[in-house]
């Protein structure tokens, strides 16, 4: 019940608030969460950093585009992300998103092996099998959706194996963890909110049947390896959370990496032609617009004592929204940073500045490797396999919010003819 007032006060309550600072107050954070900023966050993310390294909002305490600024908060340990509301909520059951030293490095320490390079060495092949099928799927010659065809299932059938997900039960946990995931951008309506607790219902009893198949016949995959040291290094409520977490949030950066790519190049012939004549430039892609057009855009931390950060004094407890998209596009660090180009990220040797897509410091992305390892592979085959690749529709944007961006759909098609030179 108070999961459902929660969410209630969230639609209500929130909505109008933002709205209030959006169009009267000319809030930037606010007109960002508005159709203005879901059109197009960028501009707003540039009049964020014209007013200052951190400006105030009437809605979460600070903002920051500046990007020493975000990259010195997500490692300094003095900031964290143990935030009053989920504290608060007394059901225990945090995830590593809302979880601070030592309970964030106790669980982090068990599953960070599994998302090394080197322990997804052997995933590559996988991945590519997995992307081959999908693709084998698509009709010839007719215009598909990549995100319904390739970036939505391919996310979903890797973490599920990694997990030991019986892939019965890979459709499930695709439609439900898709709108859980949802909720990263706010609850859109009433109804939002009843398929939001629905699927959380119906995700639990499906992970609640896993363990306990996994409990009777352990197996070499990631949930037998957590349930082993149930217990003794996972507490009770810990572990379905985790699950969840992985699940979610690796489906939703994946999907939205891929699409944004794609998207990316697709605006940008001449690069995609490049990747065709060389798709080992696929990984300089990827990483480009992991600068230029993040799925994740923004993250907050909140002091543990009284500070000062960029000449503001900040209290415990206070809230500093980092806006990470805009930081990527920080001129101080980025030349030209509104300009997509590959090449940024193509020479090893002086690759351009760190961007903070998969954040910094103790909350780096675990499943950054694995992300960047779908999408690189995703865009890989597709040269390799449509070469004249084009849009061939409307685009269709995925959120109502600005936390997370990236197509709903994308549809694309071959170009008659030659590639052009």
């Amino acid at each position: 019940m108070s999961a459902v007032r929660s969410l209630v006060r969230e639609l209500v309550v929130v909505r109008s608030t933002v709205a209030w600072h959006g169009h009267v107050g000319r809030d930037p954070f606010a007109r960002l969460q508005l159709t203005e900023g879901r059109r197009d966050p960028y501009p707003l993310y540039e009049e964020v950093r014209r007013r200052g390294p951190l400006v105030p909002t009437p809605l979460a305490g600070h903002q920051t585009a500046s990007h020493r600024v975000c990259r010195e908060v997500l490692r300094d340990r003095r900031f964290g992300v143990q935030s009053e509301e989920a504290l608060n909520r007394g059901d225990g059951e945090l995830s590593l998103l809302e979880l601070d030293p030592p309970d964030h490095t106790r669980l982090r320490r068990l599953v960070a092996p599994s998302f090394t390079p080197r322990a997804l060495a052997g995933t590559r092949e996988r991945v590519g099998a997995v992307v081959d099928g999908l693709l084998d799927a698509v009709p010839a010659g007719e215009p598909f959706d990549l995100v319904g065809a390739l970036a939505s299932p391919l996310p979903i059938r890797v973490i599920t194996d990694l997990l030991g997900v019986p892939d019965d039960d890979s459709a499930a946990f695709a439609r439900d963890g898709a709108t859980i995931g949802s909720a990263l951008a706010g609850v859109q309506s009433l109804g939002h909110v009843v398929r939001l607790l629905e699927a959380n219902r119906r995700l639990g009893a499906l992970l609640e049947e896993v363990f306990e198949q996994h409990r009777r016949e352990p197996r070499d995959d990631l949930v037998s390896r957590l349930l082993a040291v149930e217990g003794d290094q996972v507490r009770p409520g810990e572990l379905a959370p985790l699950c969840r977490l992985l699940l979610v949030a690796g489906f939703e950066t994946t999907v939205n990496l891929i699409g944004n790519t794609v998207l990316a190049l697709l605006a940008h012939p001449d690069q995609w032609r490049e990747v065709v004549e060389d798709p080992s430039l696929a990984a300089a892609a990827v990483e480009e617009t992991l600068r230029w057009d993040p799925p994740v855009q923004r993250t907050f931390r909140s002091p543990h004592e009284d500070l000062e950060l960029a000449g503001v004094p900040l209290a415990r407890g206070s809230m500093v929204m980092l806006l990470l998209a805009g930081a990527n596009r920080d001129p101080e660090v980025f030349a030209e940073p509104g300009r997509f180009d590959l090449h940024r990220y193509a020479d090893r040797s002086a690759p351009a500045a760190e961007h903070l897509s998969f954040s910094a410091g103790l909350h780096y992305c675990l499943g950054a490797p694995l992300a960047r390892l779908e999408a690189v592979v995703a865009v890989e085959r597709l040269a390799e396999r449509f070469p004249r690749l084009q849009r061939a529709g409307r685009v269709r944007r995925r959120r109502g919010g600005t936390v997370i961006r990236g197509p709903a759909a994308l549809v694309v098609g071959q170009r008659s003819g030659a590639l052009a030179a």
